[in-house]
């Protein structure tokens, strides 16, 4: 429990699905980055972004701490590894940075699992769609790196699988959406009506 826990939001995807930069989409007015960011800032001691390096100057990008990608085109493991290269010392809570259902509570259940059963390599939630670990809304402790390491020296990129591979806690699944990625035309305007009916 003496390691520091810090905040990693993934934002090194190439949109392609949604054909525009997922980053900048602003669903409660200012870019989901800065949103994602904001939110999961209240909850660490340090919060950084991830980035490829060719996004390193990207106005939006450019204006929060970074963690820029040492490893190429394998996916959110990159910017796992780079973080816990960078900080290994700390517990990295990563987000992706398309989850615009996400609140403080669904964060603050894996801090408390975390001062619960420290001990654990890591916790996430168990995916509702199909039971198996949410990675990217998840708690990576130090002692999940030479697993997600070794897995991708191997030439397998999911972090999923790392997940499975290592001592996590999974926790109950949520049904609120709050871990629903967005990733198509047809996937943002679904989340926009809901959030309208909401507001």
């Amino acid at each position: 429990m003496n390691a520091p826990v810090y905040g990693l939001v993934l934002a090194g995807g190439a949109s392609r699905r949604m054909r525009t930069d997922k980053a900048q989409i602003a669903y409660h007015g200012a870019p989901q980055l800065k949103v994602a960011f904001d939110l999961l800032a209240r909850h660490v001691e340090r919060c950084f972004i991830s980035v490829r390096p060719e996004q390193r100057d990207e106005p939006l990008r450019a204006s929060l701490p970074q963690i820029v990608d040492t490893l190429d085109a394998i996916g959110p493991a990159a910017g796992i590894l780079a973080a816990q290269t960078a900080y290994p010392e700390a517990s990295w809570l990563v987000l992706a940075c398309d989850l615009p259902l996400l609140d403080d509570a669904t964060l603050e259940a894996l801090l408390d699992a975390h001062r619960r059963e420290p001990q654990r390599a890591a916790i996430a939630y168990t995916s509702s769609h199909d039971g198996l670990p949410e990675p990217l809304c998840a708690l990576w402790k130090p002692a999940s790196h030479a697993a997600l390491l070794a897995q991708v020296e191997s030439g397998r990129y999911c972090p999923r699988k790392a997940l499975l591979s290592i001592d996590t806690l999974l926790l109950p699944a949520r049904s609120d959406g709050a871990l629903d990625n967005i990733n198509t035309p047809d996937e943002l305007d679904q989340v926009q009506r809901r959030l309208e009916e909401t507001t």
